[in-house]
């Protein structure tokens, strides 16, 4: 008695192959009428918004779209030596007492006939109003973000209150923060740090629980186990783990700070954000031209010492490709 098998066919598909193309292809299907739809939407949505702006503005704004790059054209000196006479405080020969080239007059006198120029006297305000601010969120969410972890935290309903409260800080930009202590504290640096410092507080603290709720939970249970009360738990068992990550993430924060101190200057947080809007709206090329290249090589400068002492801090292996 002879068996004969049939082997199925290699051309021929069976039913479930058949069945997972045909839902590969719905599902794909399925994705390109949404993002059509999509795409259609924000289409939609940006020419509504152009034709409400065109209406706002008496039906100058479609008129006026083509010399929206016009401002360029001031922005060019006529003596690009100006830059770096603006820059450094340096007499112009294109003086003629007006505030345009009138750069000698922002000296900062330090000792006899050395000075600091203005512009970097202003940058250095900036930047210090970033330092303060960041020290004073990371010094306030170090210990908040420890209450705020669940597997850390001494109570629940504490716990609760302490996001709750960090979420309150981070919810509104720190413009907004700094015109409200603007109307209490007046105009400058101090108004700029209590904004910034309270918004970086809770930024920092949401960053700093996150890697707090994720830490290797033995060394804890061994101080527990010995008697170990709750701070000596978090300062000989779960600081040292986290310390580095909360140093990298604070030294992002400064970069950040940087940026925001310079926004909330040109609102009268006082810096180098204040007389760059000033040297804009004047339509003051040379002295715009300046701020903006000091502005640019100081952020360049404090994002690369930043990447440098973050790498320092958490390890070459934390910025590799599957590390």
């Amino acid at each position: 008695m002879t068996l004969s098998v049939t082997a199925p066919s290699l051309t021929t598909p069976s039913a479930a192959t058949r069945q997972m193309a045909d839902a590969w292809r719905r599902q794909t299907s399925l994705r390109r009428f949404y993002t059509v739809l999509g795409v259609g939407l924000l289409l939609v949505a940006m020419f509504a918004s152009m034709w409400f702006a065109d209406e706002a503005n008496a039906g100058h704004f479609f008129d006026r779209l083509p010399h929206i790059l016009d401002f360029l054209s001031w922005l060019i000196p006529k003596d690009w030596n100006d830059v770096w006479r603006a820059l450094f405080d340096v007499a112009s020969p294109h003086d003629t007492g007006t505030q345009e080239f009138n750069f000698p007059l922002g000296r900062v006198y330090v000792w006899g006939g050395f000075y600091i120029p203005e512009y970097f006297e202003l940058m250095i305000t900036t930047v210090n109003v970033a330092l303060v601010s960041t020290f004073v969120g990371f010094v306030f969410a170090v210990p908040f973000s420890f209450i705020a972890a669940r597997n850390l935290t001494p109570h629940p309903a504490l716990r609760l209150v302490v996001k709750r409260f960090m979420e309150l800080l981070r919810a509104f930009p720190e413009i907004v923060i700094a015109g409200l202590f603007a109307a209490i504290v007046s105009t400058g640096p101090i108004a700029a740090i209590i904004a910034i410092g309270l918004h970086s507080i809770g930024a920092l603290g949401k960053l700093f629980y996150e890697i707090n709720e994720n830490i290797d939970m033995r060394a804890e249970e061994g101080l527990r186990a010995v008697g170990g009360n709750w701070f000596e738990r978090v300062r000989f068992a779960d600081l040292p783990q986290v310390l580095p990550n909360f140093m990298s993430y604070t030294l992002l924060r400064v970069e950040i700070n940087v940026r925001a101190s310079t926004i909330i200057g040109a609102v009268g947080g006082g810096g180098i954000g204040e007389e760059l809007k000033l040297s804009i709206s004047r339509g003051f090329g040379a002295k715009t031209l300046a701020l903006v290249l000091l502005l640019f090589t100081t952020i360049f400068i404090i994002d690369q010492f930043s990447a440098w002492l973050r790498r320092k801090l958490v390890g070459e292996q934390a910025f590799m490709m599957g590390a």
